[in-house]
């Protein structure tokens, strides 16, 4: 797999709806103290984008951002609120829709982490004993599948009756260039690769599971890998997580799957993600980082949202744009360390405990950088 470089990198920092805002600001925090600490190389820019920006502008997505989107090797993202959009003329909904943006950036693996950490025991429906040495990533296939395929949309037959219609597609050099990153990423972890599909129903997912299968002959034999149909998978992550290394599945699967798998982290507010184009001429691999939770416009503007998801979405920026893996190493401790302090936002506070808010939880962080 292709090493990052640390070379100058232009970062575009857009906070989006909700509470994608307040958490990025926090974010924003950890990412410009470790460019200090460690001399990083970073131009860091902010542009508007989401709802707030259409209200203002009549465009979810101005052309400065636009132009900032081209630009940016990497992109800190905080959460798009797609229910908030339905008044808004569907060519800008889709001209501003995270799907065109991972779209414009080229971008086909997201990476979602999950790991589990002791001081959140108690949080998780979860035995202790299940979610004791918990760390998998999914890699989720993110240009194809159902979020993409045509035709798509709702019309009526001739009786009348409306009918909704998604088209599930997959070419195999979509699934080659996904499997062929999953496996790399096994390589350099604990050799283990799980490719999760529904081959059992679905011609695609026949047709991914005989081009995993390809691959791994062809080129990993090292790597030890397994098929696992997807309601499977949802058991094991259930039962028996630990067992898994990286998870391999499409568009649709990774979604849910890794949604489901929050469970063990004890909160969506816990898990980041990163989602890497193929490697340009320098090496790099244009990126978007951003939590997995939404934009949860319940509690927007309340200052109570768990910015650590945004925040674990930074070490995954210096990780894999930047090439600082000692800072990003240093995040994710500085998280481990804050939670094993006390430290809990509502959605990981246990009743009768204290509850920080974003701003105050972004604090115990920087306290431990």
């Amino acid at each position: 797999m292709t090493k990052p470089v640390r070379l100058p990198l232009h970062v575009l920092v857009l906070g989006g709806d909700g509470i994608g805002p307040e958490v990025t600001a926090q974010a924003l925090r950890v990412l410009r103290r470790m460019q200090a600490k460690h001399d990083l190389p970073l131009t860091i820019e902010e542009q508007p984008f989401g709802n707030a920006t259409w209200r203002a502008t009549g465009s979810l997505m101005p052309a400065e951002t636009h132009a900032a989107v081209d630009r940016a090797d990497a992109v800190l993202f905080g959460a798009a609120d797609s229910l908030g959009r339905a008044a808004m003329p569907a060519e800008e909904r889709a001209r501003g829709s995270l799907l065109s943006l991972r779209r414009r950036l080229g971008l086909f693996a997201n990476l979602r982490p999950v790991r589990t950490e002791r001081a959140l025991d108690a949080v998780s429906p979860f035995k202790p004993q299940t979610l004791a040495g918990v760390d998998l990533v999914f890699v989720r296939e993110l240009s194809g599948g159902v979020y993409y395929g045509e035709p798509r949309g709702i019309e009526r037959d001739a009786d009348g009756r409306r009918r909704g219609i998604n088209t599930h597609i997959y070419d195999e050099d979509q699934i080659i260039r996904a499997a062929r990153f999953a496996f790399a990423l096994a390589r350099g972890r604990r050799g283990l690769l799980t490719s999760v599909d529904k081959a059992n129903v679905m011609e695609a997912g026949a047709l991914w599971r005989q081009v995993v299968t390809a691959l791994h002959h062809d080129e990993f034999r090292d790597v030890r890998m397994e098929h696992m149909l997807a309601d499977t998978c949802a058991l094991m992550l259930n039962r028996e997580p630990r067992r898994f290394d990286v998870i391999l599945t499409d568009n649709l699967f990774g979604d849910v799957l890794s949604d489901a798998a929050a469970g063990l982290a004890g909160s969506l507010g816990l898990l980041p993600s990163g989602s890497l184009s193929a490697p340009r001429p320098d090496g790099r691999r244009r990126a978007l980082y951003e939590p997995v939770h939404g934009s949860a416009p319940d509690i927007a503007g309340k200052g109570v949202a768990n910015p650590l998801a945004a925040i674990l979405s930074v070490a995954l920026l210096l990780r894999w744009s930047a090439g600082a893996e000692e800072a990003a190493q240093e995040v994710e401790a500085a998280v481990t360390a804050a939670l094993d302090a006390g430290a809990r936002c509502a959605d990981i506070a246990l009743p009768g405990e204290a509850a920080l808010g974003t701003e105050a939880m972004g604090e115990a962080v920087l306290a431990r950088l």
